[in-house]
């Protein structure tokens, strides 16, 4: 038979219970994968170096299936020295070490590496990003497309917030050891020491990662996770103002997540939670229980409005 669990909950709960700034956000419970606010959160918009993600994860991918080493070196082509914007300032006709080049992205929003990688594994920019878009697709990334590895605006690159917010977590969960990476504050190459952009790192805040981005278009946004007492929250913000009003937004809606949110344990594992009706069986009741614990994270002050109800297909 067909078993639904409804969990029920009030209009209050459901809506958006803490407005943003932002022209685009989404707050995640990494945890139990409860969206805890959202704004325009599938709207198509600039996503600036915060696509750098992609990049990043198409390059975690081939080093965790060994189709590509740390100690790997790509060359420079005068058209990723040339590129302005952030730059991790490496040299044409050198070679550079991939674990470099990861830093660079991460650390330093490199626009020259981010086309150092993408020559390296694809043999040119336009081809890497014909790869990024179809792994898009089988990550499920639906509103999102890559004309470039770097983020550079362009009319038709676009992602949503939604889209960052799933490919960060796809990042931390599948990838721990290299989303170290994104915490590291400061790197130094080629003699030029560079700190991370992401303002929540410098804070006791429990941020660990990941990418901030910045373009006309765009305004100032961040993809930004952070964990306390073991619960992952992760946070994306677009179309802000300034850095500071991005610094500022950002910890007061994580600010919010941690202390007015909080999740809920409501079925252990294989618990017994009602008995089924059987049709010409053995027994005339079956147990039902639940595969999986269940837990649900929610507004604190919302967890007596919740109501549970079980529906399954009675003969």
């Amino acid at each position: 038979f067909l078993l639904f669990i409804l969990l029920c909950l009030t209009d209050d709960l459901l809506a958006n219970i803490i407005s943003t700034k932002a022209r685009q956000a989404i707050l995640f419970d990494v945890n139990t994968g409860t969206v805890l606010m959202e704004k325009s959160a599938d709207e198509r918009m600039p996503p600036a170096s915060m696509s750098k993600l992609m990049t990043a994860y198409m390059v975690f991918e081939k080093l965790k299936k060994d189709h590509l080493s740390l100690d790997d070196t790509f060359p420079v082509s005068v058209r990723a020295w040339k590129k302005g914007g952030s730059k991790m300032f490496v040299m044409v006709n050198t070679r550079v070490k991939v674990s470099d080049l990861l830093r660079g992205i991460i650390v330093q929003s490199g626009n020259d590496a981010c086309i150092v990688l993408a020559e390296g594994l694809s043999s040119s920019e336009e081809a890497f990003s014909d790869e990024m878009n179809k792994r898009a697709k089988v990550l499920g990334l639906t509103n999102s497309y890559f004309e470039n590895s770097t983020g550079w605006p362009s009319k038709g690159h676009y992602m949503s917030a939604r889209d960052i917010a799933i490919l960060s977590t796809k990042i931390i969960q599948q990838f721990p050891n290299f989303y170290k990476l994104f915490g590291e504050k400061y790197f130094s190459f080629g003699g030029i020491k560079q700190g991370n952009r992401n303002p929540l790192l410098y804070r006791d805040f429990g941020a660990d990662g990941l990418k901030t981005g910045y373009t006309k278009a765009s305004g100032y946004g961040l993809a930004v996770s952070a964990i306390r007492d073991k619960r992952r929250l992760l946070l994306v913000l677009n179309g802000l103002g300034s850095k500071q009003e991005r610094s500022s937004e950002a910890a007061r809606l994580l600010e919010w997540g941690f202390h007015s949110t909080a999740i809920y344990p409501l079925f252990k594992k294989a618990e017994v939670i009602d008995q089924a009706n059987v049709w010409l069986g053995k027994d005339r009741k079956i147990s039902i229980m639940v595969p999986e614990k269940i837990e649900l994270s929610m507004p604190r002050k919302s967890r007596r409005e919740l109501k549970i109800r079980l529906l399954y297909r009675d003969p």
